[in-house]
């Protein structure tokens, strides 16, 4: 299986090298930064004998080596800074994204694509307008990361292993994603019953303001680490079929009483990309702050003149 990355700075790279561990296919790692792609492949070439691990891995700046690619990941664009939201970065990654995705739309036709470049909604949702690809075959990475953030965070105030915790998040990644609690579960028992409403509305609050929490601690770049667990964990799903729900951000055309629109959602992934929406009950409040997400992104996506 031939999966590429497009981009090498943090995100890029280390979901290269995770994949590279886990020996998931032949890694193509790609940036226009001349020399970028190539020096990272070739340091994670020297960690091969170290790890006993003999992974194989193409860093280049010839976006023309994702020709047949089965699976690529779209990590290119802008890093956010301090103070600045996802939605700031639009103008400026949207020109990015199109290039590259006329460039897919080219070379690999066939390819399930993955966008990580933020604001994480709005781009795929550019992409899928620039590509014409199946809604199925491109998505964003998005909430399983929110998901993630969600769970430790419980995991940490409940002091509870975190691998006990089944975290859930819909909505846009970003300040209009939505927590819930009554969908999580710890061990089995819905988070809604364990916390009362002041203590839950505190993590949700905390997980919500966690990406740039992360972004201000840093004071230059966004986070990567967990990103970059998140992509693998969802090119492995498709790599091995493995059917698992996980939130991504689809297209939806209906579900959720929403049309046109990219968000958050849980979905089962495996070898076709997207192989059902998953719906979950919600109630009139969850509708409603659902509904204002979707709204939101289709004003902002107006904004934009390509």
């Amino acid at each position: 299986m031939k999966i590429s990355i497009i981009g090498a700075g943090n995100v890029g790279s280390l979901t290269a090298l995770r994949l590279c561990h886990e020996q998931a296919g032949e890694i193509v790692l790609v940036d226009v930064v001349k020399g970028m792609a190539l020096g990272k492949a070739f340091d994670m070439e020297d960690a091969r004998a170290l790890l006993k691990n003999n992974y194989n891995i193409l860093g280049t700046d010839d976006i023309a080596e994702i020709k047949k690619s089965d699976i690529i990941v779209v990590t290119a664009g802008l890093a956010r800074k301090p103070g600045m939201t996802r939605e700031e970065l639009l103008a400026k990654n949207a020109t990015i994204l199109k290039n590259i995705c006329l460039k897919i739309k080219e070379l690999s036709p066939d390819a399930i694509v993955i966008i990580v470049t933020n604001p994480l909604d709005l781009m795929t949702y550019l992409a899928l307008k620039v590509t014409g690809f199946k809604p199925s075959r491109l998505f964003g990475m998005g909430i399983t990361l929110d998901a993630a953030r969600f769970a430790n965070l419980v995991s940490k105030d409940l002091q509870v292993a975190v691998t006990d915790i089944d975290a859930c998040v819909i909505g846009s990644h970003g300040e209009g994603m939505m927590p819930l609690a009554r969908f999580t579960t710890v061990k089995g028992v819905a988070l809604s019953e364990l916390l009362d409403e002041t203590k839950t509305e505190a993590l949700v609050k905390k997980t919500v303001l966690r990406g740039q929490e992360i972004v201000t601690l840093l004071g230059s770049g966004s986070a990567y680490f967990a990103p970059s667990a998140a992509v693998a964990q969802i090119v492995n799903c498709i790599a091995r079929n493995e059917l698992k729900t996980l939130g991504v951000s689809a297209y939806l055309n209906g579900e959720y009483g929403e049309k046109d629109v990219c968000l958050g959602v849980p979905c089962r992934i495996g070898s076709n990309g997207i192989e059902d929406i998953v719906e979950l009950k919600l109630d009139d409040k969850e509708r409603k702050f659902f509904a204002a997400s979707a709204e939101g992104s289709r004003q902002l996506f107006k904004t934009l003149s390509l």
